[in-house]
C-alpha cells in the first residue's frame, strides 16, 4: 500500500493514487474471469499456457497462431510446424482440462457443451470471485480511510480537508465496486447463452 503524502487543497493526486491501486483488484478480476471456462471459446483461455519448446518453456501465444473459428471451438498453428507435438504436449498437461485433437498442421481444441451442473458451480465460483474483488477495493478504501484519519490527527490536514478526502475516497470506491458487479453481469450473461 502506498503511503501517501498530503497536501492540503490538492486531492487530485489522492484520486489518481486510490484509482491505481483499486485498479489492480480489478485487472486481477479480470483476469479470474477469463480463466471461468464458460464453454464459449476464447484464444486468452490458452495463450498464457507454458509449452516446452526449443529447450524452454514460452507462453503459448509465443509460438503460434491462436484463433476461435467457432463459439466451442480454439485453433492453434503453430509458427514452425516441428514443435507442434510439444505444443500438444503443454496442452494436455495444463489445466484446460481438454483433450486437443493434432493433425500434424493445425491443434484444435474442441470444447464441451456446458451442462447445468457445470453452470451452477461456475455460478458459485463466480460469484465467490466477485466478493474477492470487492472485498479487495474495500480493504484499500480501509487503508486510505486510516492514512487521512492519521494525518487529521497529526494535524497535517484540516477537518474540512479530510472529510472531503474521505467523501471522494467512496465516491472512487463505489465506482470500483460497480465496475466489479459490472464485470460479474457481464460474465454470468455470457454462461447462460451456452
Amino acid at each position: 500500500m502506498m503511503e501517501i503524502i498530503f497536501q492540503e487543497g490538492n486531492s487530485s493526486d489522492f484520486e489518481n493514487i486510490i484509482k491505481s491501486e483499486m485498479d489492480k483488484p480489478i485487472k486481477h478480476f479480470e483476469k479470474e474471469l477469463v480463466a471461468i471456462r464458460t464453454g464459449r471459446a476464447s484464444t486468452k483461455m490458452v495463450e498464457d499456457i507454458k509449452v516446452e519448446v526449443y529447450g524452454q518453456l514460452m507462453r503459448l501465444k509465443e509460438v503460434a497462431n491462436i484463433s476461435t473459428p467457432d463459439a466451442r471451438l480454439i485453433a492453434v498453428q503453430p509458427w514452425d510446424k516441428s514443435i507442434i507435438n510439444d505444443i500438444e504436449k503443454g496442452l494436455l498437461t495444463s489445466d484446460l482440462g481438454v483433450t486437443p485433437a493434432n493433425d500434424g498442421n493445425l491443434i484444435r481444441i474442441q470444447l464441451p457443451q456446458m451442462t447445468e451442473s457445470r453452470r451452477t458451480e461456475l455460478d458459485k465460483v463466480l460469484g465467490k470471485k466477485t466478493e474477492e474483488c470487492k472485498i479487495g477495493i474495500r480493504n484499500i478504501r480501509k487503508e486510505f480511510h486510516n492514512q487521512v484519519r492519521d494525518a487529521e490527527k497529526k494535524h497535517l490536514v484540516s477537518e474540512d480537508f479530510a472529510a472531503r478526502l474521505s467523501d471522494i475516497l467512496q465516491k472512487i470506491t463505489d465506482q470500483f465496486i460497480t465496475k466489479a458487479e459490472e464485470l460479474h453481469n457481464k460474465k454470468a450473461e455470457e454462461m447462460k447463452f451456452v
